[in-house]
């Protein structure tokens, strides 16, 4: 099995071991994940779980930040303090309501932890011939060489059906191999017969490591998630804490655990779930079912979801793609032509998403599944300023509504603890609301201790940005039973930026608001956070109550649908700025930084549906995107990919694809020579940099856009198709008519146009 015979092999190789993170392979069944380095002395195997956090259920008051950090108000007494905000606002005193928005603030996020990592030494000898790489049709990992004239092949893949990581290890050679597990968590590891088991915990509590503080984890046994992991090997026995494989030819390793995470609300001590079981139980039906069983089913669950969509862009040099997949990426970044690496990379996004999110209610994070730190870059949480959207923005075109479902369910976690910050915080009594980050137990309260800066802290719209994905859902899918279960709580989003809005000069506007991240030049050159009315929010706003009003009327809720219809017209519209670009600010006011990463201000050209293509407004959408440039993080260029595609400008869109290609060097690199910057890493993953998943799903979408476009009621066939891409296909993507594209096309022509 393979690829179909329409689709060109989908495959990452290389001719040497990963030294770095940036360069190892990634796998994963949506929660177990594996990063495979491929050492032919030593093998390492990164391995995480997506349910393994520090934390426990939100606690509100008796969250243990509250009464140990003076700069932060007491719990149940913020919302007092947002009509002092507005009253400086009022005033124009920009000064005052940054600082007053500190009071609005509450605790960070929780962390995302690694599990630990497996290693296999091998004895020391010479190696030729070495290959490594990974089949994305597939989904599994190779390593092959030969060792003193004998070949190796090992072969890793991440089992959804049954819940393991496998690892064949085949030789000419009888191998001798030993197996250990290490983890940075407390924990202790026992022998059995073919077996490691170790039981260890997560810290019941952690700081960001950009928060400066005394002390960043809290552990205590009877406290936080618990786990269990179990390695097993029945051709090796237990020697000295190690599985030691001796005189085989063949052997299997496998890999399971279990987190006691049983819930965004329940104790993972006292509610928690039954871990210690489980990974003994799927370790030995794996090793019952044995190798090629396994891959059997593997491929047979794997390929159901990644087989639906096929691209081809046009044919590779054979000499260049001959070339191992980091070489091509640097001559790519020269501007060398290669379209058999811009499908690769678009396929690539499908396969990481298939392999990080299926976990119900645990949507893939700022890493997607993969983390091998303790204290990772911005504790690889959940960020919805941008970050967990785009995560997302592929999900249903490219076929996997699968993978969104999970993120939909986290809304209806991040709906119930949301209800209690939308009356804590903004005194906002209908509906729920999420601010800048989140975690695993759906944490939803403003994030900064009191101390952040309100550019990021207090951004208050996640809630509202989530819950359009809820609409999309229904017009992509057309399921009736998912709209019905999921309108609570986009209509409680709805609710909430009902509640927010304030009246200016017969307007309503939220107020206060900010626009993620950037700064405004005020006119007495103060830098300022938060304004009222901000181009982002107003268009969040507005989507949010547009897909609220489609769905009440779709499912027969009128007399919600008429409160809406009455609130949208007043809603305050886009403007124009002097130099022709489109607002970002209330005012026509200067960027601090014109070439910021974030360009939220146009969300509702893209991922909204508020400004089409041809239009002045969008005219005004291309003089900002102008004036950002071309010099970004990774995320920020799978943005722009989409931004340029949406306004019917092909070619600018691809010259952003290429630069979301560019050669970044792994972050450990130190040579000379070494590329930093936003892009891609060896490996093809993200770099925003560091890495984040987030532009690897952006840059998926993004070729999708060029292509199809769609709205309810049209189909767009090559809307933004570059000179680049003359003639192709892509076949099985979905649009918001509800039904399935192939198309074909040659010298920018269409060629095949089939909806069904």
């Amino acid at each position: 099995m393979g690829c179909s015979k329409e689709q060109k092999p989908l495959v990452l190789h290389y001719n040497a071991p990963a030294q770095h993170f940036e360069e190892a392979l990634p796998l994963g069944n949506g929660t177990l994940g594996a990063m495979v380095y491929g050492g032919t002395v030593t093998d390492r195997i990164s391995l995480n779980d997506i349910t393994l956090w520090t934390g426990e259920p939100d606690r509100g008051g008796e969250h243990p930040d509250f009464g140990k950090v003076p700069a932060l108000t007491p719990w149940g007494e913020a919302a007092q303090w947002l009509p002092q905000v507005r009253e400086a606002l009022d005033n124009e005193d920009y000064r005052l309501a940054d600082e007053l928005q500190r009071k609005l603030q509450g605790h960070f996020s929780e962390t995302y932890q690694p599990l630990g990592s497996l290693e296999i030494t091998y004895p020391e000898g010479e190696v030729e011939d070495y290959r490594r790489q990974l089949d994305l049709s597939e989904a599994l990992a190779t390593i092959e060489y030969k060792r003193g004239g004998k070949a190796f092949k090992a072969e890793y893949l991440v089992s959804a059906p049954d819940s393991v990581i496998a690892i064949r290890l085949s030789s000419e050679a009888p191998i001798e191999a030993t197996v250990r597990l290490f983890s940075e968590q407390p924990h202790q590891t026992g022998t059995d017969t073919h077996c490691l088991i170790s039981d260890g915990y997560t810290a019941w509590h952690a700081l960001p490591g950009y928060y400066q503080a005394d002390e960043h984890f809290f552990f205590d046994p009877s406290r936080g998630i618990h786990y269990r992991t179990v390695v097993r090997c029945d051709q090796a026995l237990a020697e000295d804490g190690a599985l030691r494989i001796s005189g085989v030819k063949e052997a299997l390793i496998l890999v399971s655990n279990l987190t006691s995470f049983n819930g965004f609300d329940k104790d993972p001590v006292k509610e928690g779930r039954s871990y210690q079981e489980a990974p003994l139980r799927n370790t030995g039906r794996a090793a019952e079912a044995g190798w090629e069983e396994l891959k059997k089913r593997h491929l047979k669950d794997y390929q159901a979801l990644f087989n639906r969509v096929s691209l081809d862009l046009g044919d590779t040099d054979p000499a260049i793609s001959a070339l191992p997949t980091d070489q091509q990426l640097l001559r790519y970044a020269e501007g060398e032509a290669n379209p058999e690496l811009e499908a690769l990379y678009f396929q690539y996004g499908r396969y990481l998403l298939i392999a990080s999110s299926r976990t119900p209610g645990v949507p893939a994070n700022l890493q997607g599944l993969w983390n091998e730190s303790t204290n990772p870059p911005w504790s690889s949480n959940y960020t919805v300023n941008i970050n967990l959207e785009e995560n997302y923005w592929a999900a249903e075109a490219a076929g996997l509504p699968e993978m969104h479902e999970v993120l939909l369910a986290f809304l209806h976690n991040l709906s119930r603890t949301g209800t209690t910050t939308a009356r804590n915080y903004y005194g906002v009594e209908e509906g729920w609301c999420l601010a800048h980050n989140s975690d695993l137990w759906a944490m939803t309260c403003p994030v900064g201790l009191g101390t952040g800066d309100p550019s990021w802290a207090n951004w208050n719209m996640g809630g509202a940005w989530l819950s359009t994905h809820i609409w999309e859902h229904w017009l992509f899918t057309r399921d009736r039973a998912a709209l019905e279960r999921d309108y609570p709580v986009l209509k409680g989003a709805a609710q909430f930026c009902l509640g927010y809005l304030t009246e200016k000069d017969g307007e309503l506007i939220p107020s206060p608001t900010t626009s993620p991240e950037n700064l405004y030049r005020a006119p007495d050159g103060y830098l300022g956070r938060t304004l009222y009315g901000s181009t982002s929010d107003l268009a969040i706003t507005r989507e949010c109550l547009t897909d609220a009003l489609l769905a009440a009327r779709e499912l027969g809720d009128e007399e919600f649908a008429a409160r809406v219809e009455a609130v949208l017209p007043r809603l305050r519209g886009y403007h124009t700025g002097a130099d022709g670009a489109l607002q970002e600010w209330y005012h026509d006011w200067e960027d601090w930084d014109p070439r910021h990463r974030h360009q939220s201000h146009l969300i509702g050209v893209y991922p909204g549906h508020q400004i089409a293509a041809g239009t002045p407004l969008a005219q005004a959408a291309l003089q900002s995107l102008e004036m950002r440039g071309f010099e970004t993080t990774g995320w920020s260029c799978g943005w722009r990919v989409n931004l340029y595609a949406r306004l019917g400008d092909g070619e600018n869109a691809y010259r952003m694809y290429r630069r979301l290609l560019r050669y970044v060097s792994p972050d450990g690199y130190q040579g000379e020579d070494a590329r930093r910057g936003g892009g891609t890493y060896p490996n093809l993953l993200d770099a925003h940099s560091p890495f984040q998943i987030d532009g690897n799903f952006g840059g998926c979408a993004g070729v999708i856009e060029m292509l199809v476009q769609s709205t309810p009621d049209e189909v767009k066939a090559l809307p933004a198709l570059p000179a680049a891409w003359p003639s192709g296909h892509i076949r099985g993507v979905r649009t918001r008519t509800g039904q399935t594209v192939d198309l074909s096309w040659k010298d920018g022509k269409v060629k095949k146009f089939k909806l069904y």
